[in-house]
């Protein structure tokens, strides 16, 4: 539930950076105290480095982090006790520990063993984690394989996240060194400014050599044609083009969006129409940038669909308050209002969602306020008047069906236009600009 929450945060890039951040510095700063300082200092960034590395695939889950830092902490608190009481609540503690973290608690018994390696009952302890998996097997509603991955680690469910239990291992790894005399007894002033080198140019090689920096620019594209700024993604393109499909078609729909992309959509450089409105996949991320495109074109059914295909390719069967807000506008200009109504209510319970939802809950069922609205009013205007048969394939008889059904519709010419260029198609096109004449 924690990473669940703080995700939501990422809707802003410097607020994910310093969530992100915020963390990985936690957890580095308990690492120290659990291996108790010293020459390790430079050591105790491992186990942050490594989670930023998992962090770079676009699939795993902040929940893993939040395990790893849970763990570490209950491990650095119970620390502080001593006595029956640390006996009492080590054993209270290993179940709730579980619950609210997963298997990656097991990093918790490990190093209680290196606390309590002169008392064999505590080895019991192992067998006791072991018998309650196999109990919650029978009475959790999950795969006995996530019992052992973790549910809330990666977005794929059994996928296993080998970066995420390294660095959780490397924890244990580094208190086991703090065992070794040898390694204690190291001169601190030279070993650690040492250490520390090592550490970061090594695993910042590592972290720099396996990012995905195309993937961070889609991404980048994707935001700014989420929050409608055209004129950003325009500065953007000019200073450098995109190389990819996602970014193309963001570039199209900008350069459409002001008007430009008839006359100088040609100095942009394109991919054919698979640039201007691509065929969608099935995964939850590169239809909604076409979505995005259908949306503002007017072809309200055809976006509707796409978005909500795509929320429902989520992988770990979550729902996207993106994906919520963009179905109830398409349903609130189809005029199904109590559906609006449902994903609006939705969206009240959010943080960044509420105010948007209680504005535009005020709209259902009132068709003047819809009408003389500025986004709402027009794409009611521009959507399709009759009904048809929509393939996978956009053709350019949409197209000219939704100029000839509202010629104030420019998006809709500016995409004709550009349709006919890409495509090589003069017959047609001097067969529309005679329509277009007459």
């Amino acid at each position: 539930m924690l990473g669940r929450f703080c995700t939501q945060f990422f809707l802003y890039a410097w607020t994910g950076a310093f969530i992100i951040g915020l963390l990985l510095s936690a957890i580095q700063l308990l690492t120290l105290r659990l291996v108790n300082g010293g020459w390790f200092y430079g050591l105790s960034f491992v186990p942050s480095f490594m989670l930023w590395y998992f962090l770079l695939d676009e699939n795993a889950l902040l929940g893993g982090v939040w395990a790893v830092l849970i763990t570490l902490l209950f491990s650095w608190g119970l620390d502080k006790l001593s006595g029956t009481l640390r006996n009492v609540l080590l054993v209270v503690v290993i179940p709730v520990l579980y619950w609210v973290a997963g298997p990656i608690s097991m990093l918790f018994l490990l190093l209680q063993a290196l606390r309590m390696k002169a008392q064999k009952w505590y080895y019991g302890v192992f067998v006791l984690w072991a018998v309650m998996l196999v109990i919650l097997a029978f009475y959790v509603p999950v795969q006995t394989e996530s019992l052992w991955y973790g549910i809330h680690y990666h977005r794929y469910p059994m996928q296993f996240p080998t970066m995420l239990w390294g660095a959780a291992l490397s924890v244990f790894v580094l208190a086991l060194l703090t065992l070794n005399t040898k390694f204690s007894t190291l001169n601190s002033q030279l070993s650690t400014p040492i250490s520390f080198g090592v550490v970061a140019a090594c695993m910042g090689c590592l972290v720099w050599n396996n990012a995905n920096f195309k993937a961070e620019k889609i991404m980048r594209y994707d935001f700014m044609a989420r929050h409608q700024q055209w004129n950003r993604i325009l500065e953007t393109i000019n200073e450098e083009m995109p190389n990819n499909q996602i970014g193309v078609t963001v570039q199209n729909l900008a350069l459409g969006m002001r008007g430009m992309l008839a006359e100088q959509g040609g100095k942009y450089r394109q991919n054919g129409i698979a640039g201007l409105l691509p065929d969608v996949d099935r995964d939850a991320t590169s239809p909604l940038p076409t979505a995005e495109a259908f949306y503002q074109l007017g072809m309200i059914n055809v976006a509707q669909r796409t978005v909500f295909e795509a929320q429902e390719a989520i992988l770990d069967f979550q729902k996207s308050g993106r994906c919520y807000k963009r179905l109830a506008q398409t349903n609130l200009i189809n005029g199904n209002y109590e559906v609006a109504r449902k994903y609006l209510m939705a969206l009240q319970k959010t943080l960044f969602y509420s105010d948007w939802a209680n504005e535009t809950m005020a709209l259902l069922g009132n068709e003047k306020a819809i009408a003389d609205h500025p986004e709402y009013g027009h794409l009611r205007k521009c959507a399709y008047k009759d009904n048809f048969y929509f393939s996978d394939h956009v053709t350019p008889e949409m197209l000219e069906s939704l100029y000839f059904g509202n010629k104030e519709n420019r998006l809709a010419y500016e995409y004709l236009i550009a349709y006919y260029m890409l495509t090589g198609d003069r017959d047609r096109y001097a067969n529309f600009i005679q329509t277009i004449k007459k």
